[in-house]
């Protein structure tokens, strides 16, 4: 899915039988535990379970075209001797034209490897995307000490 692009519940007609839909959808979110380049594509996707149009198939298809191209992409741990903890957090406000929800999110990485994330998806608040983040940082620190 491209970085900006919007898909929505009223761009199009629903498929005729959205349980090919279905069933590859669910089977790709199983891909999503070593392959976190697509996990907010699918995220997406499964949002639309209930009733895909023309353009959510478009999206599977174009997906698994991408899965095909890219089998060396995946979660990878390496050694390291530098010790180094990053954490990275990130919220979009009330992004979805369909619910006006806000997304919010944070990774960690300790010597480099991918070792917890996670995001959210929460109904509009009236916080700007700066608090958003700040509300995160708690979730973040208790993952780090916990």
């Amino acid at each position: 899915m491209v970085s900006g692009s919007v898909l929505s519940l009223h761009d199009g007609s629903p498929l005729a039988d959205g349980s090919e839909y279905r069933n590859i959808v669910g089977a790709v979110q199983y891909c999503t535990f070593t392959r976190h380049d697509i996990a907010y594509c699918v995220s997406k996707l499964c949002q639309f379970m209930h009733q895909p149009i023309g353009a959510h198939w478009f999206v599977v298809k174009h997906l698994l075209r991408y899965l095909k191209g890219t089998p060396h992409f995946g979660l990878h741990f390496q050694k390291s001797s530098d010790f180094s903890l990053h954490c990275y957090t990130n919220a979009d406000w009330a992004s979805c034209p369909n619910d006006s929800r806000s997304t919010s999110g944070y990774c960690i990485f300790l010597w480099g490897n991918l070792v917890s994330w996670s995001s959210l998806n929460r109904r509009l608040s009236p916080a700007p995307a700066w608090k958003l983040n700040i509300e995160t940082l708690p979730i973040v620190q208790m993952k780090l000490l916990g």
